[in-house]
């Protein structure tokens, strides 16, 4: 579904979508979607402007990625309200520009307006945890063997060791 901010001018745009596995590119390889994407909301002006807009509504989907401690598959599930906003590049914009905190929140768009599977990559992307873990318990692999702990324990001994002293031991030597 395409929001078209000509048609937002004249009435809020209300959408409720289906979309299944495949049908949003999330842009990281890792992240598989396993169920169909379900969202339902509106789109709208924001009051006092004719080119920037508002999209709320609620989105549920299972993706996958692979665990960060043990490379497991981990099953990541976001369910929940979202509100983005949207106004179009300014001219002159370019990629190397600052950033203010009023523009932190905001997301832009070229041309008549956006894609909402642009929209929904970008909410289910931004609510994953920044830690992708197949579970809060999970071991990891050993640095050593490169076993899965979780599977099997091992019998490495890793040492720790402070880095920072290490020009020092040099000079000793």
């Amino acid at each position: 579904m395409f929001i078209d901010v000509r048609e937002l001018e004249l009435h809020p745009a209300e959408f409720a979508v289906e979309l299944a596995p495949g049908e949003i590119d999330f842009l990281d390889a890792k992240l598989r979607q396993t169920a169909p994407l379900k969202a339902a909301g509106k789109a709208e002006l924001v009051l006092g402007s004719l080119e920037e807009f508002r999209v709320r509504g609620h989105v549920s989907v299972e993706v996958e990625s692979d665990c960060d401690r043990c490379l497991e598959p981990a099953k990541l599930l976001v369910d929940s309200d979202f509100e983005l906003y949207y106004r179009p590049v300014a001219e002159g914009y370019s990629s190397d520009m600052e950033v203010g905190d009023e523009d932190a929140e905001m997301g832009f768009y070229e041309g008549d307006g956006l894609e909402l599977n642009e929209v929904l990559r970008e909410y289910v992307s931004l609510a994953l945890p920044m830690q992708r873990v197949c579970q809060e318990s999970c071991r990891g692999i050993c640095p050593v063997c490169g076993q899965n702990r979780n599977l099997k324990d091992c019998d490495c001994h890793v040492e720790a060791t402070d880095d920072r002293w290490a020009a020092l031991k040099m000079l000793k030597k």
